[in-house]
């Protein structure tokens, strides 16, 4: 009777540590990101320490829509922007967007392509020593965020924010 009694013990722990281990929601039940609490501007504040920029930052939403005129801000969640214009015929820019959702992520992404071939066009006419730093570039989308880096040493910005958001 004493290993009957020691077995269902032994059983009901068991279950009992396992189902301890289950509790809770995980974020794919949710629907939420693992990165729902960064800060893109703080990743863009590292970014720019860590390659020594100093560009113009873009804090309202109406001048993020002026620059990017394809994005619908209502499918921005947060966004973090920086440029250079100083030089009409070879623009530095950093966008980094967090989209409300994955289809909304899908729709930034398609405006900032339209902006980057944009980009590519000026270069291509008016900077053409440039071209192959824009070319280097590109529009990335890592769940509902999506960047957008034209300038130098972009690649290693872009795995800083990519770092970041994971």
């Amino acid at each position: 009777m004493k290993r009957i009694i020691a077995l269902v013990l032994a059983a009901f722990m068991a279950t009992a540590v396992f189902a301890g281990c289950g509790g809770g929601e995980s974020k794919a039940d949710t629907g939420s990101s693992a990165s729902a609490s960064v800060d893109l501007n703080a990743v863009l504040d590292k970014i720019n320490s860590e390659n020594g920029l100093s560009l113009e930052k873009v804090t309202e939403a109406k001048k993020v829509k002026n620059y990017y005129r394809a994005m619908n801000m209502d499918d921005v969640k947060q966004f973090a922007v920086e440029m250079d214009k100083s030089d009409p015929n070879a623009p530095v820019e950093i966008v980094l967007i967090e989209a409300v959702d994955a289809e909304a992520a899908d729709r930034v992404e398609a405006a900032l392509k339209d902006t980057y071939d944009d980009v590519l066009s000026t270069y291509t006419s008016y900077t053409p020593q440039k071209v192959d730093m824009v070319k280097a570039c590109k529009v990335t989308k890592d769940g509902n965020f999506v960047s957008l880096i034209i300038t130098d040493n972009a690649e290693a910005m872009v795995k800083t924010f990519q770092d970041s958001i994971k």
